[in-house]
C-alpha cells in the first residue's frame, strides 16, 4: 500500500511541474535596434521585457522597460510550424514613415505573439 501512495505522490508532483512549465512561457525579451510604434506608443531602441496574460490564444500584452510598463496592447498567440531559430521583432511600415511592431518571435518557441487586433495570420507566414 505504501508503494501506491508514493506513486500517487510522484504523479501529482509531475503534474505540478508540467502545469508550472505550461505557464512559464508568459514572458520574453525584446531587443529593438530601431524605433517602433506599438499601440500609439513609440518604443526607442533598447531592451524590453514582454509579458502576457490570458487563456487561449487571446492575451493582454505588457511591454516593460525595467519594472515600468511602457504600454499594454491586446495580443494573439499564433502557432508556428516549427520553433523560431532566433528572437525577432516583426515590423510593418505604416504611412511610409514609421514602423509598427506587428509581432514578436522568441528563440526556440513554436509560437509568435501578434500585437493588436490582428485576427491571426497563417502559421509561419512571412511579414
Amino acid at each position: 500500500m505504501q508503494f501506491a501512495t508514493i506513486s500517487k505522490s510522484a504523479v501529482f508532483g509531475v503534474a505540478l511541474v508540467l502545469a508550472a512549465s505550461a505557464f512559464a512561457s508568459t514572458k520574453g525579451s525584446l531587443q529593438l535596434t530601431n524605433p517602433v510604434t506599438v499601440h500609439g506608443t513609440t518604443l526607442k531602441p533598447g531592451d524590453y521585457k514582454v509579458e502576457w496574460e490570458g487563456s487561449g490564444p487571446n492575451v493582454e500584452v505588457s511591454i516593460l522597460q525595467g519594472k515600468k510598463v511602457i504600454t499594454k496592447v491586446p495580443g494573439h498567440l499564433v502557432d508556428l510550424k516549427m520553433p523560431a531559430a532566433n528572437s525577432a521583432a516583426i515590423t510593418q511600415q505604416e504611412g511610409g514613415t514609421s514602423n509598427s511592431l506587428h509581432a514578436i518571435r522568441f528563440e526556440g518557441k513554436a509560437f509568435e505573439l501578434e500585437l493588436g487586433d490582428t485576427g491571426g495570420m497563417q502559421d509561419g507566414s512571412s511579414k
